[in-house]
This record gives structure tokens, C-alpha cells and sequence, in this order.
């Protein structure tokens, strides 16, 4: 089995921009339309968890190897040894985004953090050529 390594950077131009958009958007509201103070400063808000990756250029990702699986994001990592996997789910949600999830011999469910996890196709063969039982689950409401 060849090793596999995915890593996302999320200091990106379309990050930037997207942030550039959003201010532009609030000074637009406050000048044009003199919307109060307060309710922009809420809505800016939530622009703060990308201003803080973008100021610290965290990384996700994940790696697949002949030990296991390693992933990472920001702070948090974790590690799941390929003899301990029962089988790999992926979940396409409501949104069409995909959730991968470890299911363990145990029972135990890890769910992997969305930006760690490649692209969904790249990661089902990825995991299917290291022997990984893969399990497509679409538009489950659980």
C-alpha cells in the first residue's frame, strides 16, 4: 500500500476574498442603508473563526499509511491504528456534503473533522485500495 497524505491550508485567496466581501457587505449596510452599529458588529462576529485561521495559517488533513489513519486540524489530531477499523461510512448529507466516520471493531464511532477529509471520491479509493470496507449512506435524517 502507498502511503497517502491530503493537507488544506486555510489561509486561502478564496478565503480572503470571501472575508473582503463580507466587510465590504457590513460598510455597504452602515453607509448606505445607516444600519445601527450594534447589528453589525454582531454580524462580523461570525466572520471572527476565519479572520483567526487566516491570522494563524492553520493547516487540516489527513494521512493513511500501513499504521493507520493520522488527522489533523488546528489543534486537535488523532490517530486510529488500520487494524482497529471495522469499516469506513460516508455520509452525504442533506447538503451534499460528505461526512466520513471510523467505525471501530468496539462499535465505536469517530467522526473525522470535515476539513481534514479529502475530496469524497479520492478518500473512497484511497480507502478501498488500502482494504477498507467502505459505506455509502445517502440523505440519512440519523
Amino acid at each position: 500500500m502507498t502511503p497517502y497524505s491530503y493537507t488544506r491550508h486555510n489561509r486561502t485567496p478564496r478565503t480572503v476574498l470571501i472575508l473582503v466581501c463580507v466587510y465590504a457587505a457590513l460598510i455597504a449596510l452602515i453607509i448606505l442603508f445607516d444600519a445601527a452599529w450594534w447589528l453589525i458588529g454582531l454580524l462580523a462576529l461570525a466572520t471572527l473563526p476565519a479572520l483567526w485561521d487566516i491570522a494563524r495559517g492553520t493547516r487540516a488533513g489527513m494521512s493513511l499509511d500501513h499504521d493507520g489513519i493520522r488527522w489533523f486540524s488546528g489543534n486537535r489530531e488523532g490517530h486510529v491504528a488500520l487494524a482497529d477499523i471495522d469499516y469506513v461510512r460516508l455520509d452525504t448529507r442533506w447538503d451534499f456534503s460528505v461526512r466520513a466516520s471510523l467505525v471501530l471493531q468496539s462499535g465505536k464511532r469517530i467522526r473525522l473533522p470535515d476539513e481534514s477529509t479529502p475530496p469524497h471520491r479520492d478518500l473512497e479509493t484511497v480507502l478501498e485500495q488500502a482494504a477498507l470496507r467502505v459505506e455509502r449512506h445517502h440523505f440519512n435524517v440519523f
